[in-house]
């Protein structure tokens, strides 16, 4: 397996602002061998995600930072070309964090076995990946929805929002969703069938959640925080329940993150406010996957993906996220399958 060239992104500087491709270093190395207990994956398609932003700064968070000169963190879907594990065999399909690179070595246990007939590969890195965990966990466990409630969620036409709208409506709620552009509002409301879409480059915040909300808003599932969390906070109704996923309109801020201004709101309304990370729900990840499989299937639950084609677009692409030009779960298309 030597002679497979690995193709490989390492970061070379702590970003500041939006990241460049002057961050990475692109270089081409030996693939290797797997070790024991170890298999070598041929990656097939990227996961690009707002939390890599985070991932490329020091200081202390939920996951380590990418070390300096180290291969870029992301997650990736790929198939097995050699193994030294008896769990794995070649030509198995698994998902893991493989890194922006061609080849990964992993541990065999922090590997995951798909059935690669049941589902396009890239839904394993959405709707059926981690940002469908994000969203099942975070709105079922924290948001705890009851039937005729009002749920808001930001960046409604991304990975993460597009199902917690859903599974907001599987439940009885009424969701309203925040995006940008009339094709993602259009999007949200006549595909995923969300009640309502408030256009956030080309109308009032307040007075779209005004109009949608006239009782208030009970769940909140923030995804951008800023100047649209601040909103939300003051039209909150009586023990309504924010859940703090990210804050991707903060990620590349020059200056320090703006926290919430309007934070008195959950005292005034005996509120809720707490934040999670979906590894906290490891364990659970089988219930969660066996849940939104069930939904998918039985026609509850759409997706849709992003791919754009070529390892080398790493760094410009990741820009996208961060632009609000990606529509639905993105993903680098690294290899033919």
């Amino acid at each position: 397996m030597s002679t497979l060239q690995n193709r490989q992104f390492k970061l070379t500087s702590r970003p500041t602002g939006m990241v460049k491709r002057g961050d990475f270093e692109f270089v081409s190395t030996p693939a290797g061998e797997p070790g024991p207990g170890e298999a070598l994956v041929k990656v097939l398609y990227l996961s690009l995600d707002p939390a890599m932003r985070g991932w490329m700064n020091a200081g202390r968070s939920y996951i380590a930072p990418v070390g300096i000169g180290e291969v870029m963190r992301a997650g990736g879907i790929g198939r097995v070309v050699a193994s030294k594990d008896a769990a794995l065999a070649v030509g198995d399909t698994v998902v893991g964090m493989t890194g922006v690179q061609d080849y990964a070595i992993a541990k065999a246990k922090e590997l995951t076995k798909v059935d690669a007939r049941l589902a396009p590969l890239p839904r394993y890195l959405g709707a059926l990946g981690m940002p469908g965990l994000t969203a099942y966990f975070g709105l079922l466990d924290i948001g705890q929805p009851k039937e005729g409630e009002t749920v808001v969620v930001s960046a409604a036409a991304g990975a993460v929002g597009a199902v917690v709208g859903q599974i907001a409506k599987i439940k009885g709620c009424r969701v309203v969703g925040i995006a940008g552009g009339p094709d993602k509002c259009r999007y949200i409301v006549e595909e995923l069938g969300f009640d309502a879409a408030v256009d956030y480059k080309n109308e009032d915040v307040r007075a779209g959640l005004a109009r949608h909300c006239p009782k208030g808003i009970d769940i909140y599932f923030d995804n951008v925080g800023g100047d649209i969390l601040d909103t939300v906070l003051s039209m909150l109704a009586r023990r309504a329940r924010v859940i703090v996923c990210g804050a991707i309109s903060q990620y590349n801020n020059h200056e320090a993150i703006q926290g919430p201004r309007n934070y008195l709101s959950l005292l005034v309304n005996h509120a809720l406010m707490e934040g999670f990370v979906v590894f906290d729900y490891a364990a659970r990840f089988p219930e969660g996957v066996q849940a939104l499989a069930g939904w998918m299937f039985g026609g509850k639950l759409k997706a849709r993906e992003d791919v754009v084609e070529g390892l080398e677009t790493f760094p410009d692409t990741l820009q996208k996220l961060f632009r609000g030009e990606n529509f639905g779960k993105l993903v680098i298309k690294v290899a033919d399958e």
